[in-house]
């Protein structure tokens, strides 16, 4: 696509412009794309302006010095909540009387899909068109109530009399009452008549109408910091704010338009983060219950810290609780399981972190050394006033110290220093393999260490010392140093690194200014300076991320080509104009810790509504699974793994919640989200991108290939550009590799190895020894004798799917695989020459005659070849009965039909009874006569092999000789035709016997679709016979592939060793298949499939090895990802502009655009895997 795609569609164009005046409005609908009476029109202004015709009625009434304020208010509001609780009610009526009474008239295909049909202007379809009304009873009573509360606290709000008084102009004060009014009828709309779909959408469905409530919400929010400026003591900073707010009401559906304004579930969860990290010292949490929960008793901590009367008693409680609060409490179940025993659950694809007695102990000593230093430092050090330097002091020093130690351990592991601006020379260069990088990154080993004791162990015991020893605690009974020191306490084990860094500017500040004060700054005390240092940091970290993301969206909109739209340089010069309004919106941004939101992706920059980090509603571990998921499924164990050492000794920065990752191995992308992270803990989510690339997938991971290859694989000795990051301004910075435990795939073509004669040759042979082994392993399983290697899983397929052609009996003869879609079929008999041999051989039935489906023990043809015997004729021909001809002399005994109950089987040994077969499996078709033999292949059964075996079985039992046993069971004939019997039903049934056989035929066996047979339908009838010999076939058709590609397999032993390797260590089947997932689950060592591309007409191959292997990690622009997200949200949750092809879906090779989107939680998103919270121990 060029990039002069539509940004919408001409519908979706149309739908756009419909809906967005009703946002802009707050709900009524003047444009409806049809045409609809004037009443509707009338009715919906009506109802827009009855709140401002009730407020000015009382605001009429306050100006002729009738009614006081309140009264007005009183008045006001309930005559709103009579017409609202009216309104509804009608509502109600009208929904009742449709649902009982449907008019039946001929639908009218050509309307449009919204169009209603008004009979009246009060007709019950034109109320249920004007209010819709409410799905629950109590929204309706809540409803009707704020609606009565808006109206009347909105009538004192823009009382005229009030408004002159405050800005002393009666002109502000009209234009105030005029457009405030409008803001209040849009919110009174919204809520009682008809909700209007919000630019702001955080949820893709309102469940529990909380939509409505929006508009009233920030409207109530107004008018309470006025009622807070009236009833309280003067204040000119409060009557400065409500002077301002006034003012700001005004652009409320302006706000509300451009999306600016949270919802209210997406706000109060916003508010309970951002008070939680920066007034709490917690972290943002990986679900809302845990952050409700954790706001909650964090508050509680800061409450009791409040009411704590001893400095003493203050610093040992906050001090413990920051310690407990830091850790990840959603464990305590697994302490209580696992405490006093060392064993924890642990899976191939889930990671978890349990608690045992070592980390018990550990966090008890931690506790009790930290809660020995807070009270010891804070008794003593404070008393004494001998120093010649205060102790604070001293310890500011080793902060510092320790924060500069951290931060250079840290960068020095990483690929690229200084934000990913230039290489580093310290870190290893051309990694080839796991065990070189293993050797080359042993000093960043010795790195990772030092830097592991020092913020787990030094650092934060210094800052303990830090607080325990500072002199704001003895006027610590006031909010702010209460709540300041709550929180530093907390934010020394929740979040080390980040306290360090806040530790080290307080004193730097503090030694600047040594000697001389700072009124306002020495006033606000310790805990206050960390907050503001925090939450400034914070801000301007994010600002520093948004400046990037929106440079590189306005270069790469004119500098890649296939980015430059017509509209482009247009776009270039208002931002350029227009700069000073672009940095306000980054900083208002900034300021909220709102995403910044590209319109389209396009140099057209909004400010996001406030919402978590997450910045999705909905659970953790959504995603759209298909069969490629479980190969993320398999490495996100291994993965897990590696990030935990990887956070714990910072080769992955400083992770922080919010933090992005993306990891790249062969044709895998990995998107990790750090959702948390506390003391000793990070918990992350992993996601896996689709396999199956798309043009657009396909451009953006070769970007992401070609930014690792620069970083890792750039060779030495070019000059001052390479130690340069020439993909800079890219999202993504390269990190590290990480070694873990992956499937790598390689895929063969197999031309000249399906399709050799001789190839094919061995394939049938080998098929008979490997069914025969089968065979016998199934019976020495059954019978629970087995004393050697047991497999450890039995190969599985899925559904068993045939496709047969259903014809007549008479015209059976001639149906041929011409035309098979597969390729051609191996040669079938005619029509001529089936009713040729029906005229030689037609005879009448004797009495000794053999029917498909007989048993013959007795006698099993000696040394004649098997695949001698004359095939089987398709069923209808001959003597009309489907019944084969037979040789005139011949003597065959036994009668009977495919599947009719055997012969009792006579078997010579007690040990032979262990490897009886089940008589259903006896009931095969027969072999036929010996009159064509010379017309057949040779495939005789495998004596030598099959007495080679039962010398390999241990079947004696205590006291017996083994060799005793060995003889006796290879001297049984019976026991050696039964397995032969058995075996060729097998192999006759699945049309191993034919004379030729073609590449289509063995990929069709090997798939489980044989073409049909009479006995097919007898060998699927017993499903457990039928896995034996579809697993045989499958066996044969690897073991001709190893022989083709490494050499014949010339010795028994040799060929028993490689099944055995083949059943331990191999899965043999179809990528489709159940067993194939399993197999990768339980990572199986190696795992074989055989494919056909209908395109190419070839066969492949295709080998999964589970080995170790590097994963490139690197670091992705959190902004930028928050931002593509908003966009998304807005685009597809408001614009609806869910076309395929749109453009904020192509591929952009410097945002990964195509990527982000895909990493998105469904339904917006569509990750084929995605993880439950994973809490991985990081201490």
């Amino acid at each position: 696509m060029g990039p002069d795609v539509p940004l919408l569609n001409e519908y979706k164009q149309e739908f756009f412009w419909k809906r967005f005046p009703q946002t802009v409005l707050g709900g009524p609908r003047f444009k409806l794309g049809y045409c609809a009476p004037p009443y509707i029109y009338v009715n919906q202004i009506v109802l827009f302006l009855t709140p401002w015709v009730l407020g000015g009625v009382g605001t009429l009434l306050h100006q002729l010095r009738v009614l006081k304020e309140y009264e007005v208010a009183v008045l006001s509001g309930a005559v709103m909540l009579g017409a609202a609780a009216v309104l509804q009610g009608l509502s109600l009526y009208a929904t009742r009387w449709t649902g009982q009474v449907e008019r039946l008239r001929p639908p009218n295909v050509l309307a449009d899909e919204e169009e209603v049909e008004f009979a009246s202007c009060a007709g019950p379809d034109t109320m249920r068109f004007l209010v819709p009304g409410k799905k629950f009873v109590l929204n309706t009573v809540l409803h009707v109530v704020l609606a009565g509360a808006m109206c009347g606290l909105g009538t004192w709000y823009l009382l005229l009399g009030r408004l002159t008084v405050l800005y002393s102009s009666p002109g502000v004060a009209a234009v105030l009452f005029v457009f405030g009014w409008l803001v209040i009828c849009v919110g009174e709309y919204s809520l009682v008549v008809n909700t209007a779909t919000e630019t702001a959408t955080f949820q893709a469905q309102d469940t529990y109408e909380i939509i409505p409530l929006t508009r009233p919400l920030y409207i109530f929010i107004f008018i309470a910091v006025d009622i807070t400026q009236s009833l309280g003591p003067p204040i000119p900073a409060m009557l400065l704010a409500s002077q301002v707010l006034h003012v700001v009401f005004l652009f409320l559906p302006l706000l509300w338009a451009l999306g600016m304004l949270s919802p209210l579930d997406a706000l109060l969860l916003w508010a309970m983060e951002q008070a939680l990290v920066f007034g709490l010292g917690g972290s943002p949490m990986s679900t809302n219950l845990r952050l409700l929960v954790m706001f909650l008793v964090s508050v509680c901590v800061a409450v009791c810290t409040f009411f704590i009367p001893s400095t003493l008693g203050v610093v040992l409680f906050t001090a413990a609780m920051g310690f407990l609060l830091s850790l990840n409490l959603g464990q305590a179940g697994a302490l209580l399981r696992t405490c006093g025993s060392a064993s924890r659950a642990k899976t191939s694809y889930t990671q978890s972190w349990w608690l045992g007695w070592k980390y018990l102990l550990l966090y008890q000593s931690l506790l009790t050394v930290a809660l020995a230093e807070a009270g010891l430092l804070h008794h003593f050090l404070p008393l004494s006033h001998t120093w010649t330097i205060e102790p604070q002091v001293v310890i500011s020093c080793i902060a510092i110290i320790l924060f500069a130690l951290s931060w250079v351990l840290r960068e020095v592991q990483g690929i690229y220093l200084l934000g990913g601006v230039i290489h580093n020379p310290l870190y290893p260069k051309e990694l080839v393999n796991v065990r070189q990088f293993k050797e080359r990154s042993r000093m960043l080993r010795v790195v990772r260490t030092v830097r592991r004791v020092l913020v787990n162990l030094v650092s934060p015991f210094a800052m303990i010392a830090f607080l325990a020893t500072d002199g704001s605690l003895q006027a610590l009974h006031t909010v702010s140093l209460s709540v300041g020191f709550t929180r530093a306490f907390r934010a020394v084990w929740q979040s080390t690194e980040d306290l360090l860094f806040q530790v080290t500017v307080v004193s730097i500040v503090r030694l600047a200014s040594r000697g001389s004060t700072l009124p306002w700054w020495d006033d606000l005390g310790t805990g206050v300076q960390l907050i503001l240092v925090s939450l400034t940091t914070d801000r301007l970290l994010q600002l520093a991320l948004k400046l990037k993301f929106a440079l590189t969206v306005l270069v790469t909109s004119w500098t890649e080509k296939k980015q430059r739209r017509q509209s482009a340089g247009t776009l270039l010069a208002l931002n350029g104009l227009l700069w000073p309004l672009l940095l306000c919106v980054l900083a208002l941004s900034a300021l909220l810790s709102a995403p910044l939101l590209p319109l389209f992706t396009l140099p057209v920059f909004l400010v996001g509504f406030p919402r978590p980090l997450r910045s999705w509603p909905g659970p953790v571990g959504t995603a759209c699974s298909c069969p490629d998921s479980v190969y993320y499924q398999q490495m996100s164990g291994s993965l897990a793994s590696a990030l935990r050492t990887a956070f714990a000794g910072g080769a992955l920065g400083s992770p922080t919640p919010g933090s992005h990752f993306l990891g790249r191995i062969q044709d895998r992308v990995v998107w990790i989200t750090v959702l948390e992270k506390g003391f000793g803990y990070c918990c992350v989510n992993i996601k896996g991108l689709e396999l199956q690339e798309t043009s657009c997938h396909t451009v953006e991971a070769r970007r992401v290939d070609e930014v690792f290859e620069a970083a890792f694989e750039a060779p030495d000795g070019l000059g001052l550009p390479t130690c340069l990051n020439t993909h800079w301004g890219n999202v993504l910075t390269p990190c590290t590799v990480l070694p873990i435990w992956v499937y790598s795939d390689a895929r063969n073509v197999l031309t000249g190895i399906i399709d050799s004669h001789d190839n094919l040759r061995q394939l049938k042979e080998d098929f008979f020894k490997v069914l025969v082994w089968l065979l016998l392993q199934h019976c020495v399983h059954r019978s629970g004798r087995s004393q050697g290697s047991r497999p450890q899983s039995s190969s599985k397929t899925s559904s068993l799917k045939f496709q047969r052609e259903s014809s007549s009996v008479n015209s059976l003869g001639d149906w041929s695989d011409e035309d098979d879609l597969f390729g051609p079929q191996p040669a079938k008999r005619t029509t001529a020459l089936v009713n040729t041999g029906i005229l030689q051989t037609q005879v009448m039935l004797q009495p000794g005659s053999s029917l498909p489906g007989s048993v013959e023990i007795h006698s099993l043809f000696g040394d004649v070849p098997l695949s001698a015997l004359r095939p089987l004729q398709p069923l209808g021909l001959g003597l009309g009965l489907g019944l084969p001809a037979m040789d005139k002399g011949e003597e065959l005994q036994g009668l009977g039909i495919v599947g009719s109950p055997p012969p009792q089987v006579k078997l010579g040994s007690p040990h032979s009874e262990l490897l009886n077969l089940p008589p259903s499996w006896r009931g095969g078709p027969a072999p036929p006569s010996r009159s064509q033999q010379q017309q057949q292949q040779r495939l005789v059964f495998p004596k030598e092999w099959f007495l080679f075996l039962l010398g390999r079985l241990q079947l004696a039992q205590p006291g017996e000789s083994p060799e005793e046993v060995t003889k006796a069971l290879r001297r049984d004939e019976a026991l050696r035709e039964l397995h032969a019997q058995v075996a060729l039903s097998c192999l006759i049934s699945v049309g191993a016997d034919s004379n030729t056989t073609s590449p289509n035929y063995v990929y069709r066996v090997y798939c489980g679709d044989a073409p049909w047979t009479e006995g097919l339908d007898w060998l699927t009838s017993n499903a457990e016979l039928y896995q034996l010999t579809l697993k045989a076939f499958r066996y044969s058709f690897k073991l001709m592939f190893d022989q083709a590609s490494l050499g014949a397999v010339e010795r028994n032993e040799e060929l028993l060793s490689t099944l055995e390797e083949y059943e331990r260590e191999w899965y043999i089947g179809l990528v489709s298949e159940r067993g194939w997932q399993e197999a990768v689950l339980q990572e199986k060592p190696y795992l074989f499939s055989l494919g056909h591309e209908l395109t190419m007409g070839t066969y492949t191959g295709r080998v999964l090895t589970l080995q170790e292997m590097l994963v490139q990690v690197g670091h992705l622009n959190g902004e930028g990802v928050r931002g593509q997200w908003a966009n998304l949200s807005w685009e597809l949750l408001y614009a609806t502009n869910d076309d395929e092809e749109r453009y904020s879906i192509q591929a952009h090779p410097v945002l990964l655009r195509n990527l982000t989107v895909q990493a998105a939680d469904p339904p917006l998103g569509y990750p084929i895997f995605s993880s439950v919270p994973l809490n991985l121990p990081c201490f």
